[in-house]
């Protein structure tokens, strides 16, 4: 069963029909999902998915329990290192979410560096993924960091635009693209 990543901004606490129309095509495709446990956009996708009784999702969280559990789903506790606070505790899950899915669907306020990330991530992996631009009310999709570029997917905070060209911090290991990986006998 092929996986996808589905996240977002946690400013957007709430799906229009573009963004429910998106869910819908998952769901008829029966994929597995995977969203974190954040209040926003993580929160309100659960809530839809659990009114829609879907049970192919996984919650994952860092830290002792998750925040939001809005179907009772399986959960996933993602270790982390000891000393992270704030964006760097809760990134080492989506990182983690993102090595495990075959694509994403993200739905961004056009300013959170979390949900910036995540589409970095997969398109660094060679995942597809489409991004819901909240300021545009639209949809884009993007396989590489160069098409990232050109639909004008950016931070406004330069210094995240640089850090996503270097390898993430922690130590945390970037899966290899699949079409470079070769079977041996």
């Amino acid at each position: 069963m092929k996986t996808v990543f589905i996240g977002g901004s946690r400013r957007i606490s709430r799906l229009n029909d573009q963004i429910r129309s998106k869910l819908a095509e998952i769901i008829d495709r029966q994929l597995q999902i995977l969203v974190g446990d954040a209040n926003g956009a993580d929160r309100a996708i659960q809530t839809q998915l659990a009114e829609w009784h879907y049970p192919h999702v996984t919650v994952y969280f860092v830290g002792s329990r998750p925040r939001n559990n809005e179907g009772a789903w399986p959960l996933l506790r993602v270790p982390t290192p000891k000393g992270l606070k704030g964006f760097d505790f809760y990134s080492v899950k989506d990182r983690q979410m993102a090595i495990e899915a075959d694509c994403g669907m993200m739905l961004w306020d056009g300013e959170s560096r979390g949900t910036l990330a995540n589409v970095m991530n997969l398109v660094r992996d060679e995942k597809p993924v489409a991004v819901y631009i909240s300021k545009q009310r639209r949809f884009v999709s993007a396989r590489t960091p160069a098409e990232v570029d050109t639909l004008g997917i950016r931070s406004a905070e330069p210094s995240i635009a640089e850090a996503m060209q270097s390898e993430l911090p922690l130590g945390i290991p970037r899966k290899p693209a699949r079409k470079h990986r070769r079977r041996t006998a």
